[in-house]
């Protein structure tokens, strides 16, 4: 039997963030200056494995990558941070990027190329890397590659979230129902419910998801906090308000990589949902899409917020 040294593998893309910070987004034929660059590994798959990491868990990451500049920024960033690289794939298809630009609220526009990231298969997914955890979380990945990390997932016993991203979303309720009804947790946000569903109102959004599955849903909606629907607890958890928001770039993720770690830690349901919440607002006080801070200052920031 193999030994549970992991406690978090994510499936999903891998991709380079070229990050631009401006004053104002331009109109057409307008430009605007770049006040702040930076370049770094992104993507969700990514920026979940290093946020568990950041958190004080063990992480490994199945995705796809080029044999180019943009994956060896990846691989290396990855190594630095110390997440388990033995499930991921590299071919000759370029590397995904993702350019982000950035104004002086915090606001993004994004333009992708997925490449390579969108080319990870159902035979690319290792069972290995898959056995070795304890918790699973699938984000933006192609259905037939979803199914299937699903299958190895459920043969060796790991708990599996799933972040669905606005590719599949898109793909409706109907067409979605073998992934939902599979998963453990199902986190998304209100414009990926309403394309799931075709219903406004994300409760009622979230029910019709429920009726597919016993997952708890776990429904983002940015400053407004998390609606949660679940047997143990259904309501809305408010999100932390901070001042000098720089980046909302991958805050969902960082609640991912909160709330997983949170269950991880034995902590309840909406204690998990309440740490999810405050790594994402210390994430967004900074530039990058996985600027994840550490358990103690998560911890510290909670007290001194409960306190107040």
């Amino acid at each position: 039997m193999v030994d549970k040294n992991i406690d978090v593998v994510t499936v999903g893309h891998a991709l380079v963030d070229i990050r631009i910070v401006v004053n104002e987004f331009p109109t057409i034929d307008l430009e605007s200056k770049v006040l702040n660059q930076s370049w770094g590994s992104g993507g969700s798959a990514v920026n979940v494995a290093i946020g568990v990491r950041r958190l004080g868990m063990k992480s490994s990451l199945i995705a796809r990558v080029g044999f180019d500049s943009f994956g060896r920024i990846i691989v290396d960033e990855l190594l630095r941070e110390g997440v388990d690289i033995s499930g991921l794939r590299i071919g000759f298809t370029q590397t995904g990027f993702t350019i982000v630009a950035i104004n002086n609220r915090g606001e993004i526009m994004m333009y992708g190329y997925k490449g390579a990231a969108e080319e990870l298969v159902p035979d690319d997914i290792s069972e290995y890397a898959i056995s070795r955890a304890r918790w699973m979380h699938i984000a933006s990945l192609r259905l037939d590659t979803t199914i299937r990390a699903i299958e190895l997932a459920r043969k060796h016993g790991l708990t599996i979230s799933w972040d669905p991203g606005r590719v599949l979303a898109s793909q409706g309720l109907s067409n979605l129902k073998d992934v939902v009804a599979n998963v453990d947790y199902i986190m998304l946000n209100e414009k990926e419910a309403r394309l799931m569903t075709g219903i406004d109102d994300y409760r009622e959004a979230a029910k019709v998801i429920a009726n597919e599955t016993s997952a708890v849903i776990l429904l983002k909606r940015g400053s407004k906090g998390v609606h949660v629907l679940s047997k143990e607890y259904t309501g809305e958890i408010p999100a932390y308000l901070v001042e000098n928001v720089i980046d909302t770039t991958g805050a969902g993720d960082a609640f991912a990589s909160g709330f997983i770690t949170g269950i991880l830690r034995g902590y309840t349901l909406r204690k998990a949902v309440q740490y999810g919440n405050a790594v994402a607002a210390l994430k967004i006080k900074k530039l990058g899409s996985h600027q994840v801070p550490q358990h103690d200052e998560v911890v510290e920031f909670i007290w001194e917020r409960e306190q107040g």
